[in-house]
């Protein structure tokens, strides 16, 4: 067997499955939101690095295996010259490498395609029942039930219904705003979509079936952390409340829904001591220091 094939499939145990198993059950993602959706993307990164080196080292001669093995450790990506003058062999694994790397970047960019003809259709549906208000800058629409959500990407826009706008005061409805407007300039549909697309190609994977579910969480919390530096914590959570019912179309991200009460408690329940950054860092550590046998076992082999 290659033995220069412990680094990727290492790579992938780490990324797919040991640091997410970590990261379900530790509970200083939802202290720092914005530490953990890094490791989440990370581990994404990570693991489709892995998963596409493997069958790249399967099919190289020792020596190209070699090669290949350190470029990743010098991070040193391969030149136009080098590429052009590869053998049938290094082509071929090329291939395969491309290949393996485009069935998650296929489903991302269906993701992205799906939720952006939705976000299209709704405001064209928006811009005929709907009225803008400069004040608020967003759209109002007539509805009793109270609900705040926006649309981002290209047809970004904020909506309100009135049903909110009687609702609130006028500090929960800027708190809820800022919370969507932190999604919009956060560009935070688009590791929805990496999240879904992960889930779809990969639904047994740990990575896929914990960041599914954890990824949209974080990224409410994150919006909250937002909003709070424009707001109090008493009106985004008693604007969370009033709007926890409300629902937000698919491919839109809605201030209440069924994350509302859990984000409540976050907001008015002072972080339990400890160093959730310092955890963070643990984890990433954790997850780097297991990896240290499979590259002394590599390197401990001759060429």
């Amino acid at each position: 067997m290659n033995h220069h094939l412990l680094i990727p499939l290492g790579l992938v145990l780490v990324t797919g499955v040991l640091v997410p198993w970590l990261l379900a059950r530790a509970r200083w993602p939802q202290q720092v939101p914005r530490l953990a959706l890094g490791v989440w993307a990370a581990c994404g990164a990570g693991f489709a690095a892995g998963a596409a080196l493997l069958p790249a080292q399967l099919v190289l001669t020792g020596a190209a295996s070699h090669r290949l093995s350190d470029m990743m450790f010098t991070f040193r990506p391969p030149t136009l010259d080098q590429l052009l003058h590869l053998d049938g062999r290094e082509r071929f694994a090329f291939s395969l490498s491309l290949l393996v790397l485009s069935v998650p970047t296929a489903a991302f960019v269906r993701r992205l395609a799906r939720a952006r003809r939705m976000r299209t259709r709704h405001a064209g549906v928006l811009r005929l029942v709907g009225r803008y208000d400069a004040t608020l800058r967003a759209t109002v629409l007539d509805d009793e039930r109270p609900a705040v959500y926006c649309l981002p990407g290209r047809s970004r826009r904020v909506v309100v219904s009135s049903g909110a706008v009687d609702t609130l005061t006028p500090a929960q409805l800027g708190a809820a705003l800022a919370h969507e407007r932190a999604h919009i300039s956060g560009r935070h549909h688009l590791l929805v979509a990496a999240a879904e697309a992960f889930a779809a190609v990969f639904p047994h994977l740990p990575l896929a079936r914990h960041g599914g579910s954890a990824v949209p969480l974080l990224l409410e919390m994150t919006a909250d952390d937002r909003a709070l530096r424009r707001c109090t914590r008493d009106a985004l959570a008693t604007a969370l409340y009033a709007l926890a019912s409300g629902r937000a179309p698919r491919s839109a991200f809605g201030a209440g829904g069924p994350s509302a009460a859990l984000r409540m408690r976050r907001i008015l329940t002072p972080h339990s001591a400890g160093h959730p950054v310092l955890y963070g860092l643990l984890t990433i550590a954790a997850g780097g220091l297991s990896m240290a046998p499979l590259v002394i076992a590599c390197c401990s082999f001759p060429q």
